[in-house]
């Protein structure tokens, strides 16, 4: 059982302002893993209080000398690195070789890219006589869910320690563990009082308190679309910088001159991956009509592949993180069937042998319509919408028709017209040929999946203002 009822707030383990305490779930087993603390808006006060504070020095400081406590922290973090996996796994189920591979590994990578960023990055620049300054944007409120939790956590605080933010993080209060375990991190590290703050609780509690609060200069929100327009709406009177990265319903445009099994099975593993709990995963595949008995046939030997268990038992898909998402997985599928979708792997129920467990089937419909319910709401598991097109121009219309843009996929063996396909979907992030991710990408979304980007040297941005300093240089009268 872990006891993590302390909040961390200027560089100390503090006692929540009123006690209230949740039991956190593991959804491999259904039982209590540990308890937290949920938070109030005294909480929050007192963290941004600290957070306001810091930034009178922080804010100052060189890139030399940030660039030096991001290598303690990032030193630190590979001390903690199993530690880190492990929590992981306990909080969200995430099979031990994800949690390890990619979960825990996400850290290092947003880490270590804005480390390299900082060395380089011009926060001055002369335009004539005007010198333009970037300066930090002050105190960052930090929202962050549960499918991601390390990837999340850092792809905020890096570039923020980077460019001089201090910061209060939410993390998700249905898996907090790793979370606890990265604050603790960077008090080892040295990370000066007050730069980073951790408080545990709910939306309500917290996030509302976050957004709203007059001395956070800017909220940056990961989640779904409904909660990021609360944001959005309680940051609205202080005018804030709000960053969001939403939600997603992304297209992956099978073109039919490409190896159509390789790519078939690889956009339905790049569904299933994390249980699908991935709001860029590619879960409305476009394929020609005239081939969709052939995804029938992968689609039932690639799920086979991806049968769940047990985080420790090799499986490679584990639970999805809580109850109320199995149930809204589940209501999802059956309404795909009552749309009369054809269920060509998978379904509804718990998958053979596991009663115990939010364990969901590997799930693939086919001869499905881009305007059902399947094809429009972001369903968060592992559940993949196959959808016949008759020419590549439609498929591109089907692929942008949704409210989202977060991502968008495509395979094809003539790579100019891969591209060309590519250049016509809208979203903000597009993979071709199965391209790997670059944690030097900027990651974010059009439409209703959001504004502003992470990752890279464009997270960099969001986190700044921008001064103009006219007469810098002094011209001749």
């Amino acid at each position: 059982m872990r006891d993590y009822e302390k909040f961390y707030i200027n560089g100390e383990w503090v006692d929540p302002a009123t006690p209230n305490t949740l039991e956190v779930i593991n959804p491999a087993t259904e039982e209590v893993a540990g308890e937290i603390s949920l938070g109030s808006e005294a909480d929050v006060d007192k963290a941004v209080e600290a957070a306001k504070e810091a930034f009178k020095t922080w804010g100052k400081t060189t890139p030399e000398e940030r660039a030096a406590v991001m290598e303690r922290v990032l030193e630190e973090y590979k001390k903690r690195y199993d530690d880190l996996a492990a929590a992981v796994t306990e909080e969200m189920g995430a099979p031990e070789f994800l949690a390890q591979k990619a979960q825990a590994a996400m850290g290092v990578a947003h880490l270590g890219t804005a480390l390299q960023i900082l060395k380089d990055y011009p926060f001055e620049e002369d335009k004539g006589s005007t010198r333009v300054v970037k300066e930090p944007i002050g105190v960052v409120g930090m929202i962050t869910p549960w499918n991601w939790p390390l990837n999340q956590i850092t792809a905020k605080v890096a570039p923020a320690l980077a460019t001089g933010c201090t910061m209060v993080l939410k993390p998700s209060e249905v898996a907090p563990f790793s979370a606890y375990v990265f604050a603790e991190i960077l008090d080892a590290a040295g990370v000066p009082k007050g730069v980073f703050n951790l408080v545990n609780g709910d939306g309500q509690g917290v996030g509302t308190a976050l957004a709203s609060h007059p001395d956070v200069d800017m909220v940056s929100f990961t989640g779904s679309t409904r909660a990021g327009i609360e944001v959005a709406k309680n940051a609205a009177p202080t005018v804030k910088r709000v960053q969001q990265e939403l939600g997603g319903k992304s297209p992956n445009i099978i073109l039919d001159d490409t190896d159509f099994a390789k790519n078939v099975a690889a956009g339905i593993g790049g569904v299933m991956q994390n249980s699908g709990q991935s709001c860029n995963a590619p879960t409305r595949m476009f394929v020609p009509k005239e081939r969709m008995e052939e995804v029938v046939a992968i689609a039932k030997s690639t799920t086979e592949k991806f049968a769940p268990g047990a985080p420790d038992s090799g499986a490679k898909m584990g639970p999805v993180v809580s109850q109320a998402q199995f149930d809204k997985i589940q209501g999802l599928i059956k309404k795909g069937i009552d749309e009369g979708a054809t269920v060509a792997a998978g379904g509804e129920g718990r998958p053979d042998g596991l009663d115990k467990g939010y364990y969901v089937k590997p799930t693939v419909f086919t001869d499905a319509s881009n305007d059902m319910t399947i094809s429009r709401e972001e369903i968060f598991g592992p559940v993949l919408t196959v959808i016949g097109y008759d020419n590549v121009d439609q498929a591109i219309d089907m692929g942008n028709d949704t409210p989202y843009g977060l991502a968008g996929y495509v395979a094809g063996a003539d790579h100019d017209e891969a591209l060309r396909v590519a250049s016509r979907l809208r979203a903000g992030q597009i993979s071709v040929n199965n391209a790997p991710p670059d944690p030097n990408a900027p990651f974010g979304g059009f439409k209703q999946s959001g504004n502003g980007r992470e990752w890279g040297a464009h997270a960099f941005d969001d986190f700044l203002e921008i001064k103009a300093v006219m007469g810098f240089a002094p011209t001749s009268s």
